[in-house]
């Protein structure tokens, strides 16, 4: 890719990500994107829903940090937004009357985002 920026979200509220899993077509692109990176006109079409339904659940996806865009800048300056999966594995403890939940990541969103770090404190 010639260029890339990363937008990643702060840590999930029980509340929201519960909402967002009972949600059926915030699930549906969940699972799509733990598959590969995509568009949201792929999203749209392999999920069979609108495109503004699929913006709407991104975004809450993203607010939550379960779901990270990443923008592909070509050479000739055009850009595309793809989607990505941002957990592994997503835990829900409930602590002295209080939920928390914990997201496992392993993705290759955030091993771009490590090399760069990387490659900022090399410079």
């Amino acid at each position: 890719m010639p260029g890339e920026l990363l937008r990643v979200a702060e840590d999930p509220s029980p509340t929201e990500v519960f909402a967002l899993l009972d949600d059926e077509y915030a699930r549906a692109l969940l699972a799509a994107t733990g598959h590969r990176p995509m568009t949201a006109t792929e999203l749209s079409n392999d999920c069979e829903m609108s495109l503004s339904t699929v913006y709407r659940r991104l975004d809450a996806l993203e607010d939550c940090g379960l779901v990270a865009a990443r923008t592909q800048i070509a050479d000739d300056g055009h850009h595309v937004d793809v989607y990505e999966a941002q957990m592994d594995e997503l835990t829900v403890c409930l602590t002295d009357g209080t939920f928390d939940v914990s997201l496992a990541v392993e993705s290759k969103t955030h091993e771009f985002a490590d090399a760069l770090v990387d490659l900022w404190e090399g410079l």
